[in-house]
């Protein structure tokens, strides 16, 4: 999430971290935010500070109280001040504009790192459950109907990264990217073949397959 109230900078920011194989949500003032938040906690948010309606530091401050999410504060103050308040309110790092977009994408890889996120974004140490499914990243162990089934690295990260965003549809590029980390040398179809090993292991019928599934045109969701 972008919470950003110059709309151009919103924009630029926004494409760049798609390009990275994110996908993005921008919201312009704090209590917008605030009313989202509520509902749904992103992987990531980017913050500025002066914001109209909530300002940063205050929603901050309150999203802080309910969640560990990483938080990069942008601000246009260069007061060393103003770069500790955000800090101490909770913020992972923060940049001062105007800034490289490109560099906070990086910035962003850098946090999720230091947070003990892999790539994928995906909590290190989150087991899930499903009816037939369960999946634990500490021991990189997967059931399907409580039987025990073997994964390579890769077909594992895919597995966890869309079980972690149930229903949450991602291109090739974005899986790319996020299980692979957008090396150029890495085939697209490598998706695609990776999708199918998953069935032929997860699904009772990988020819009807009911959890690992294609969006037409997008992509792959995975359906709890």
């Amino acid at each position: 999430m972008i919470v950003e109230d110059e709309p151009s900078l919103a924009e630029v920011v926004s494409l760049y971290l798609k390009r990275a194989g994110f996908q993005v949500q921008t919201v312009s003032d704090g209590r917008q935010a605030m009313v989202i938040l509520e509902k749904q906690i992103p992987d990531f948010v980017i913050m500025d500070i002066m914001l109209p309606e909530v300002d940063g530091l205050s929603l901050t401050r309150w999203l802080r109280d309910r969640s560990d999410v990483p938080i990069i504060m942008v601000t246009a103050r260069r007061e060393e001040v103003d770069r500790i308040a955000g800090l101490e309110m909770g913020a992972d790092d923060y940049v001062v504009k105007p800034f490289s977009p490109q560099e906070l994408v990086s910035r962003v890889r850098a946090v999720l790192r230091r947070v003990g996120r892999d790539q994928s974004g995906a909590e290190s140490d989150r087991a899930l459950s499903f009816e037939s499914i369960q999946i634990d990243p500490l021991t990189r162990v997967v059931l399907v109907n409580k039987s025990e089934i073997e994964l390579t690295a890769k077909e594992f990260d895919m597995l966890y990264l869309l079980a972690r965003h149930p229903k949450q549809v991602f291109t090739r590029d974005q899986l790319l990217e996020r299980v692979w980390g957008g090396a150029e040398y890495i085939d697209p179809g490598t998706v695609t073949v990776h999708v199918r090993r998953l069935r032929e292991k997860i699904e009772s019928d990988p020819s009807k397959p009911e959890k690992l599934l294609t969006v037409w045109g997008v992509g792959y969701k995975f359906e709890p």
